[in-house]
């Protein structure tokens, strides 16, 4: 992996993943290179990072208003997105106390708003019914040439991630290149449904999956046979525990394998791996919901997919680099091993020597992709 800060695994990483969503590697350095030092020496923290990182955001969405007052309104939409792109990468580094997540994290809702509202009116902003509250998402529609209902995935986030990652990263735009629509959704625990509703995160995923299949019904321009799931990172987890009980989803995507998620916490007490995030255990806390990490230990143990993946019935596919650092690549095995009841289980691990051998392939988002892409396109033609 390009690692911009050598002594900063979870900075490094967030610039690989900034590189490889659409950002542009001046203003990416421009943001890092006052910091660089300061990492260096061990005495950067993650409000350093956002503050610097900040100051270019603030700077593109200038230039953005400036395109559109001029009416350069495709100018200034790239220039939204690019901005939002940088916000939403530095906010998931703070503290879930510091007072200016949630404000920074809005700024970068804004601006990613002004980009659809510019240069891509097929995203639209939804909200997914859900236990008396909702699940906000994004919905890309793909227009087919043929006029008809388009195959469609939903996309889960993981740990720390938000819709606005899956946007950023280009992938659903891939999707909608192949005729296939893609609901991106902030599921309990992660994005807005965190920050905004206060929804925590669950063993049982398969009530989210529902009310998102219930939601892609009630439209005409989805093909109710096919529809599949993807979840990347934690997603791993998540992703295939739903559609394990959830029979209306028709393939699903492990993007990045987690099939034992509870077992990796109590290796992380062990400082085994690496951590995604800055304050990782109060990140954890807040994602699940827990005030001490006793009782999160020893919940999270349910965290996993032993006896779970035997039942998934669909076409299932599993990505993972040979070299995550945070998830073992056994995991990804374990997971192939047990989904002995899968019409097609495919199992892709990605080498150092390609790329993508990183975790959920940030280090080549393109690559990983791609292949994605191609395996769903295939399967939903199989369908057909």
């Amino acid at each position: 992996m390009f690692e911009y800060f050598p002594t900063n695994y979870i900075w490094s990483l967030g610039v690989a993943a900034t590189l490889n969503s659409g950002g542009a590697i001046d203003e990416v350095d421009r943001a890092c290179r006052p910091i660089r030092d300061a990492a260096e020496r061990g005495d950067a923290g993650t409000r350093d990072l956002m503050l610097a990182w900040k100051r270019v955001a603030d700077q593109v969405a200038e230039q953005a208003q400036e395109a559109e007052k001029a009416g350069h309104l495709r100018t200034a939409g790239q220039k939204y997105f690019r901005s939002a792109a940088y916000v939403c990468q530095a906010e998931r580094m703070l503290s879930s106390s510091d007072p200016e997540r949630i404000p920074f994290y809005q700024q970068g809702l804004d601006a990613l708003q002004k980009s659809f509202d510019l240069i891509d009116p097929a995203t639209t902003r939804v909200a997914i019914p859900f236990e008396g509250s909702e699940l906000p998402a994004y919905f890309l529609k793909a227009e087919r040439p043929d006029g008809t209902p388009a195959p469609t995935m939903i996309m889960w986030n993981g740990l720390d991630s938000t819709k606005e990652h899956m946007y950023t990263s280009g992938w659903p735009q891939e999707l909608a290149q192949r005729g296939i629509s893609t609901l991106m959704v902030d599921c309990p625990g992660s994005g807005e449904a965190l920050r905004f509703l206060g929804l925590k995160s669950r063993v049982e995923t398969e009530d989210w999956a529902a009310a998102c299949v219930d939601w892609l019904e009630t439209r005409e321009d989805v093909d109710h046979d096919r529809i599949g799931l993807a979840g990347w990172s934690l997603g791993g987890y998540y992703a295939p525990r739903a559609a394990a009980f959830e029979k209306r989803i028709k393939l699903v995507v492990a993007w990045g394998a987690n099939h034992n998620w509870g077992e990796v916490q109590k290796k992380r007490l062990e400082r085994e791996g690496e951590n995604p995030v800055p304050h990782y255990w109060e990140h954890v806390l807040w994602v699940w919901g827990y005030d001490d990490l006793d009782s999160f230990i020893q919940a999270a143990e349910a965290v996993n997919l032993n006896g779970v993946v035997e039942q998934i019935t669909c076409p299932f596919l599993i990505t993972h680099g040979e070299n995550d650092r945070q998830i073992n690549v056994k995991y990804a095995h374990q997971s192939y091993d047990q989904a002995v009841n899968s019409p097609k289980r495919t199992l892709r691990v990605f080498t150092p020597e390609e790329g993508a051998t990183e975790h959920v392939g940030l280090d080549h988002l393109p690559h990983v992709g791609a292949y994605t892409a191609d395996w769903i396109e295939d399967t939903f033609l199989e369908m057909a």
